[in-house]
């Protein structure tokens, strides 16, 4: 199958069944969102949506956070993965987005990513689910699941996977591939056990295939008359 025509069909799945995927982290504002996805650096989403609602009653503004105690922030979120780390970040994303930015996310990924704490990935988020703009957040899940279905060839690192995507994924529904892929690899596309008894795509999925021409080969070989 072609790298074009896999897409097709993956993209064309996702479309009719999960039209409408989403973040799962918790959020009522664009601030809200940033705590949140600093927050979820290698921290599941679920920890996360336990620990901001005691968060925001806190710090329930920008300006509130950055002017905030590192002590009363790392006991609000030391259920966290790196909390010491996050802590700095949070603060210090507050300080220089209330200095610099009068308190407003810039809406750009190149200005996202000098507010500490805001890499690659995090700037994509932001500028797909706050600004909605055309960008591919690839995380672990992303990574891992794109490679498994074919989406991508030999990507080293999460930059080369984005390039790759980006190149073969209409603009209109961009951001949300980027939803379908994580929550697939989440729930379906596990790192351990694929289960993939249950996924809607392995009729295009290039590992799936792969695991269906060994089976033929090794019962072929096995058989006997």
């Amino acid at each position: 199958m072609r790298k074009e025509e896999r897409f097709k069909n993956v993209i064309g799945w996702f479309l009719e069944h999960r039209p409408d995927a989403e973040t799962e982290l918790e959020y009522n504002d664009p601030y809200e969102l940033v705590v949140a996805t600093i927050l979820s650096a290698q921290c599941t989403d679920k920890r996360v949506n336990l620990i901001t609602p005691a968060f925001f009653r806190r710090f329930p503004t920008v300006q509130q956070l950055s002017v905030a105690q590192p002590e009363e922030v790392f006991r609000l979120i030391k259920s966290c993965s790196y909390p010491n780390n996050k802590t700095k970040n949070l603060i210090g994303m507050a300080r220089m987005l209330t200095e610099k930015f009068e308190g407003n996310l810039p809406s750009d990924a190149g200005l996202l990513q000098t507010l500490p704490g805001i890499g690659r990935k995090t700037a994509n988020v932001i500028l797909s689910v706050i600004f909605k703009k055309p960008a591919m957040a690839v995380d672990t899940h992303v990574f891992r699941v794109a490679a498994r279905i074919g989406l991508t060839t030999n990507a080293k690192d999460p930059l080369q996977a984005e390039k790759q995507l980006i190149k073969h994924i209409p603009k209109d529904v961009l951001s949300v591939a980027h939803h379908w892929l994580l929550l697939h690899g989440r729930y379906i596309c596990q790192a351990r056990k694929p289960k993939c008894e249950e996924c809607g795509v392995t009729s295009f999925c290039k590992y799936y295939l792969s695991l269906k021409r060994t089976d033929f080969v090794n019962n072929s070989t096995g058989s006997s008359d």
